[in-house]
Formats: C-alpha cells, structure tokens, sequence
C-alpha cells in the first residue's frame, strides 16, 4: 500500500513522535508516571510536581508533553516505546493503600467534613503519596468552590434556589471521584476554582 505524500506516518518504536501529533491517554499517563517518579525521587518540590502533573494532563500534543521530560531528564525527550520507570515500593498494598486514601479525599466531605477531611489527607498521606495529594488536593478545591458558592449565592433569589442542587451534585461528583480514585484514576471535577496547588 503507498503511502500518500504529505500524510505523516506513525512512529515506530523507539522513535520520537512529532510535535504537532496529537496524544493519546496512554501518552499522557507515561509523562505523568515519569513526574511522579521524579517526585518520588525528591527531584521535584510539590508546586514543581503539581506544575508537571497539570501540565501532563491537560497536553493536546507530543509538543506540550516533550517540554516536561526535557525537564526531568535534560535531554531530549524518552521515546513513547521506553517503559515508565515505578518508584521502588515495599510489596503488599501500598497500591491499594493510596487508592483507598485518595477515595477517602473525595469521600470525607459527604460525611460531614467538606474541607477538613481533604486537606488532613493533603497533609498527611500526601507527603508520601503524590496520587493521594493530587486527588486531596483536587477534593479540596471542589470543597471550597462548594463552600464559597453555597456563601455566595444566596445573596440572590436564583442562587438561594441553586445552593440545594449546588449540594446534591457536590455528593453525586464526590462519589464519582471517589469510585474513580478507588480504581486509580486521576479525577478532575468540572467548574472547580483551583486556589491550592
């Protein structure tokens, strides 16, 4: 089969995608593996990690990934082929560990501890887990965007009828997030006024 002019084909393994392709989850998820790894190491502070990690995330293109290993290694970025280096952890559940604090971040608020609850996880099991912060610290800025809207709002008429609906999607998304961080995901809440890093 020929291969049209002007048509950019596939990288093959062990070579570095252009620029402009655009990425795919797993892509995403290797760069973010690597910072983490990094963070692990101690060659990254939290804002450093945070900084990494969001920018990971939110990456459209090979382009907008490649600046950040650059940054970690100091060369040219680690081809897509080469497998993410796994901070050493001790056998047994720390996995499973970290996947149950990160729920628990996003779960604590629904029994009555809407800021509290995230951020003693953000403090504790976040200095040994950069999964547990980033999900604290997510639940946390949904919190205080719940805690200012349900402030704010009742100073109009419509937002003193939106604070109850503001409550139950706040309990519907916690769970959500929850579930998702029980199965290792990096969950984003939507509308969330990011204030802590």
């Amino acid at each position: 089969m020929a291969i049209m002019a002007g048509v950019p084909k596939t990288p093959g393994p062990g070579q570095v995608p252009p620029a402009h392709l655009r990425v795919t989850h797993q892509d995403r998820e290797h760069v973010v593996e690597h910072v983490k790894t990094a963070y692990a190491e101690g060659r990254l502070d939290e804002l450093e990690f945070d900084d990494r990690l969001e920018r990971a995330m939110t990456a459209r293109t090979h382009g907008d990934l490649m600046p950040i290993m650059k940054e970690l290694y100091g060369t040219a970025p680690v081809p897509r082929a080469a497998p993410a280096p796994t901070p050493a952890r001790p056998q047994g559940t720390t996995e499973s560990n970290e996947r149950l604090g990160a729920a628990l971040a996003h779960m604590l608020p629904i029994v009555g501890f809407p800021i509290l609850g995230p951020l003693l996880l953000m403090l504790t099991g976040g200095k040994t887990s950069p999964y547990i912060r980033s999900q604290a610290v997510e639940a946390l800025n949904f919190q205080i965007t719940v805690v200012g809207a349900s402030i704010l709002l009742p100073l109009t008429i419509i937002g003193t009828l939106l604070v109850p609906v503001i409550w139950v999607v706040a309990v519907v998304l916690s769970v959500v997030a929850g579930v998702s961080a029980l199965s290792g995901g990096d969950y984003r809440y939507p509308m969330t006024i990011r204030l802590v890093k």
